[in-house]
C-alpha cells in the first residue's frame, strides 16, 4: 500500500515522502498514530506542488548566496589590532571579529561559523580565509592584519 506520511517514521521515511509499506502496517500502525495517510490524487498532487516550491525557494536561496559570495569573493579586510613584540598579537583575532569587519565595509551579513580559518591569527600580516555560504558556494577572501 502506498501511503503519504505526515511525520517522520524512523525506518520508513521521512515527512511528505510517499512509501510503499505492507498493508498491516499501514492500517495497525501508521494510520492509527495519524503518521500517514492514504494516497489519493489529491494530496499526491499537493505533494508535488510542496516539491517544486522548495526546490525554487532553494534555488533563490543559492543564486542570493553565490551574489553575496561574489562581493567577497577576493577582497582584503583590514583589521587593526593591539600588537606587542616582534608583531604578536594580544589574544587572536576571531571568526567573529572577521564577520563583523565584513558587514561594516562590505555590508555582507555572514554567520561567525560560516568563516573558516585554518589557523588561529595571532600575528600580523596577511592571510588567506574561507567563507561557506551555502552548500558548494564558498568565498576566499584575504585578512590583512595591522597594527592599529
Amino acid at each position: 500500500m502506498k501511503v503519504l506520511l505526515k511525520a517522520d517514521v524512523a525506518g520508513t521515511g521521512k515527512k511528505g515522502e510517499v512509501v510503499e509499506v505492507s498493508d498491516g502496517f499501514a492500517r495497525n500502525f501508521l494510520f492509527k498514530r495519524k503518521l500517514a495517510e492514504a494516497t489519493n490524487a489529491t494530496n499526491l498532487n499537493q505533494v508535488k506542488q510542496e516539491q517544486t516550491a522548495n526546490a525554487y525557494h532553494k534555488e533563490q536561496e543559492r543564486l542570493a548566496a553565490i551574489k553575496e559570495a561574489e562581493k567577497l569573493n577576493l577582497a582584503v579586510i583590514d583589521i587593526a589590532v593591539k600588537v606587542g613584540e616582534n608583531g604578536r598579537l594580544f589574544g587572536a583575532v576571531t571568526s567573529k571579529e572577521i564577520a563583523e569587519e565584513i558587514e561594516k565595509k562590505l555590508g555582507v551579513a555572514i554567520d561567525k561559523k560560516k568563516i573558516m580559518l585554518d589557523e588561529n591569527i595571532k600575528a600580523v600580516g596577511k592571510y588567506m580565509v574561507k567563507a561557506k555560504f551555502y552548500e558548494g558556494v564558498t568565498a576566499k577572501f584575504y585578512v590583512n592584519v595591522k597594527e592599529g
